[in-house]
């Protein structure tokens, strides 16, 4: 009887259902999504929203792909509930060089979403990373209405599959269905 019941126990762990990578639930902090000379954003403000959250350097051509995917993905979805947030960082050894741009790169990209600044530190505080981890980036983090994260792109566990146009559209369009489905205060 004991050998069947360690046997079963076993069976359960090696081939029970696991989450998906990058599936991380959890309350998302609060973050002050500044936009140089204009609004500041609480991420709280956004609760009733489908939230994506990149975190990019202003410099690097795979975060703004991201941006532009955004962008797109926006002006599909946003009338059901989508809200894509922007935040712009220097990069280590690069103080300040990204700050000043971020108002010229959001116009010249016609992004039609918030774009804020901020430091780095404020990134690894949301993010929750320690100093021995690798911050990939673009970091891509999914809120869902209820202001749970969702699934996030980098970091352990992380899907970079979310830095995908089809993948996040999937992703996007089910926490959409789901949360105004189970009536959870959509609007």
């Amino acid at each position: 009887m004991r050998v069947a019941l360690i046997l079963s126990v076993w069976l359960l762990l090696c081939f029970a259902p696991s989450a998906p990578a990058g599936t991380v639930t959890r309350d998302s902090p609060e973050f002050r999504i500044a936009e140089p000379g204009g609004p500041t954003t609480l991420l709280s403000s956004l609760k009733g929203k489908v939230v994506v959250m990149e975190f990019l350097f202003v410099s690097s051509e795979h975060c703004l792909r991201v941006a532009r995917t955004l962008n797109k993905l926006y002006g599909e979805l946003g009338s059901r509930g989508f809200e894509p947030v922007a935040v712009a960082f220097d990069p280590p050894n690069a103080r300040g060089a990204g700050g000043p741009l971020v108002t010229a790169m959001a116009r010249y990209m016609n992004l039609t979403f918030p774009v804020g600044y901020t430091n780095k530190e404020d990134v690894d505080t949301y993010l929750g990373r320690t100093r021995n981890e690798i911050l990939n980036i673009p970091q891509v983090v999914v809120i869902d209405r209820r202001g749970m994260i969702r699934a996030v792109s980098g970091g352990r566990g992380g899907d970079p599959t979310l830095e995908d146009e089809s993948s996040l559209r999937m992703l996007i369009g089910a926490l959409l269905k789901e949360d105004s489905s189970a009536g959870t205060g959509a609007r």
